[in-house]
């Protein structure tokens, strides 16, 4: 189909739209390109999303029909925003297009062509909850005794397992290797549960969320016809966000575009999701799969100002050659401050820093505490924040997750030592006990009134009479396997708390019973093991129990009594990864040191390239001001602390590109 740039006027019924006087010359010349294989890099803050939507506008008013148009995004909102924006622009309903997330179109073919692949019309979509238990059936007519194993992943862990191969397409040994290496002692048995998973699907005509993409693709490759109604029907494909792209929506969208009138909208610089399956390769090699690709650059950002992005283009710069396109940012406002490099004696110092920057940003300043973020690369780099900023009552909201000791493995370790130091504690003791297979509230009460007796009777300690035949036979059969670790855990935990510091007993906690209870309940494990190990550190503060108990009670109590609105004005604390797409007045970006930021796992693998690209996507989040901030002790190691150094992503920029900020003890400026 020929595009003519000088068509008349728009097809009955479309307003004419002035694309020239809209949007920029990138802009501009990436909407009204010729039809083919179209690659469009869209820096940060460039306007992506406002070229994604002109596109469909430009090709409706040159008259493509609606239904000609696939429009794939992420997110079902993404997708009607743009397609109510379309509406606003051309008058045409959202409904006329093929529109929407990849799952939920895959759901569509599938439901009208899902015969061809031997899927009934009829089928149903199990929901997580629904997939995981039929996992759990599977597994179990299998091995039955497979998930007594506290090690061993449960149905919900085992499923992310499977899921990321099939999204990634890489052997189940291959994905456990590198993605959950706490399962490598099983990885070889994984491929048997997968197949009576897949069987027990099959065999009640269901699908679970990952089947809407497989069968999809099925569907492209093993239909002819309907392969073939696609890649007529579907005369241009538009991706958003393709840069995260797995393997199977790469597949799906070369397929849909065997005609080559495919636009993919992304950057490769934001490609920060390989750990949900976004195949950096996808966005590299699109020129490959489809000759003839034209490359578009929208590098003009509206967001930052000049200083912020020279910084990031230094980040950009600081790639390997031959692994990235070639972009530099350009700013369309004025100039302003250099971003702060900030160095900190340690996480403390560094909380402080930023608590006192803020006050004087709010309150002398007129920063509205909504335009300010605090971002990290993991969950416990942003402890103490936490604490000062309650201590200080200042309202905080966290976008990525709960506050720290709302945590639920912080909570459940928190439990244990309560408990541990005070066995009267009942509230502690059901927390921790239902932890066990097979054991409710009730059956927990009934266990630790049968200790209780017992304990009264021999005058014994509680800890001391939990092993007991007695009160054993309380415990449900399924947990009487694991009921002798889990109380001499409790010992341990007690011998530890009666003659060391509580740094060492959350550390005891940590490394007994409830490490191995971790192991199995979830996917991301390591990352949560790195969250206790912050608690280790944390407690390391303190020089009694009581007072490190009471420290997190008080805390949880101060947060919780002020629950914030999501839209009112607080802070925002958020992990770089959800804050990807939002912008702020003021950013902090904390922990900048090797091993917190790159993360040590990255850097022990050789591998830190996700891990820059993500500090890009943090420093573009930024409007006006910047303070990049690291400390020089890790208190998580424990007293005394260990020695960091500055990240790399840091040490590898031009000195000119920030200011360095240098805050005395006393915090002052």
């Amino acid at each position: 189909m020929e595009i003519s740039l000088d068509a008349p006027r728009p097809p009955d019924g479309i307003p004419p739209i002035d694309f020239r006087a809209q949007l920029n010359d990138e802009q501009f010349n990436a909407v009204t390109a010729a039809p083919g294989p179209l690659l469009v890099l869209a820096g940060a803050g460039s306007g992506k999303t406002r070229t994604l939507t002109y596109r469909v506008a430009y090709l409706l008013s040159q008259g493509v029909k609606p239904g000609e148009i696939l429009l794939l995004t992420f997110t079902n909102k993404a997708a009607k925003e743009m397609l109510h924006r379309v509406q606003d622009l051309t008058g045409i309903e959202p409904a006329r297009f093929w529109g929407g997330t990849f799952h939920s179109l895959g759901h569509r073919a599938l439901r009208i062509y899902g015969e061809a692949v031997g899927l009934p019309k009829n089928f149903t979509i199990l929901d997580a909850d629904e997939s995981e238990s039929l996992l759990k059936q599977a597994v179990e007519a299998e091995d039955k005794l497979f998930f007594k194993d506290k090690t061993n992943p449960r149905p919900g862990p085992l499923f992310n397992v499977l899921s990321l191969a099939r999204n990634t397409q890489l052997p189940l040994a291959e994905t456990v290797t590198r993605n959950f290496p706490q399962y490598a002692d099983i990885s070889h048995r994984l491929p048997a549960f997968d197949a009576a998973y897949t069987k027990k699907k099959r065999t009640q005509n269901v699908v679970d969320y990952d089947d809407l993409l497989e069968l999809w693709l099925k569907l492209l490759t093993d239909a002819p016809e309907v392969a073939a109604y696609f890649a007529h029907r579907f005369r241009h494909v538009l991706v958003d966000e393709y840069q995260d792209t797995n393997t199977i929506q790469a597949q799906i969208v070369d397929r849909l575009a065997a005609h080559h009138c495919v636009m993919a909208v992304g950057d490769d610089a934001q490609c920060i999701y390989s750990w949900r399956g976004a195949d950096f390769e996808n966005i590299m090699t699109f020129p490959n799969r489809h000759p003839g690709t034209v490359i578009h650059r929208i590098e003009t950002n509206y967001r930052s100002t000049p200083e912020i992005l020279a910084l990031a283009n230094g980040v950009l710069l600081a790639q390997p050659k031959g692994r990235h396109f070639d972009k530099e940012l350009r700013a369309a406002r004025g100039h302003a401050q250099k971003p702060f490099l900030v160095q900190c004696m340690d996480d403390r110092e560094q909380a402080e820093f930023i608590l006192k920057r803020i006050r004087a940003l709010v309150e002398d300043e007129g920063v509205a505490m909504n335009e300010i973020a605090i971002l990290y690369r993991s969950h416990f780099l942003a402890l103490e924040i936490q604490v000062a900023l309650s201590r200080a009552g200042i309202p905080y909201h966290i976008t990525s997750g709960v506050k720290f000791f709302e945590r639920q493995h912080i909570r459940d370790a928190v439990a244990l030592l309560r408990f541990v130091y005070n066995p009267s504690d009942v509230t502690a003791w059901s927390r921790v006990a239902v932890l066990l297979p097979k054991i409710g509230e009730k059956g927990a009460q009934k266990i630790y009134a049968a200790a209780a007796d017992h304990a009264r009777l021999l005058q014994k300690d509680f800890l001391d009479v939990l092993p007991s035949d007695d009160v054993k036979s309380k415990v449900a059969k399924d947990a009487r396997e694991d009921w002798q670790n889990f109380c001499d855990s409790l010992k341990q935990v007690s011998e530890v708390m009666r003659t060391g510091k509580p740094s060492e007993a959350v550390e005891t906690a940590v490394d007994g019973w409830y490490g191995d209870y971790l192991k199995g309940a979830y996917a991301d494990y390591v990352d949560r093991l790195d969250e206790l190990k912050a608690l280790v550190g944390f407690a390391g503060r303190f020089e009694e129990m009581q007072d490190f108990l009471a420290q997190i009670m008080l805390l949880n109590s101060e947060t919780s009594d002020r629950q914030v609105d999501p839209d009112a004005e607080a802070i925002k604390l958020t992990t770089v990864h959800q804050a990807k797409g939002l912008e702020y007045d003021v950013v902090f970006l904390i922990g900048l040191a090797d091993g917190q930021f790159p993360g040590r796992r990255s850097i022990e693998a050789g591998d830190v390239e996700e891990e820059r690209r993500l500090f890009y996507v943090a420093v573009t989040r930024a409007r006006n001001e910047l303070y990049l901030s690291f400390p020089k002790i890790a208190s998580r190691a424990g007293p005394g602390g260990m020695m960091l150094t500055p990240s790399r992503f840091i040490l590898e920029l031009p000195t000119d590109l920030y200011e360095p900020l240098k805050i005395k003890r006393s915090y002052a400026w």
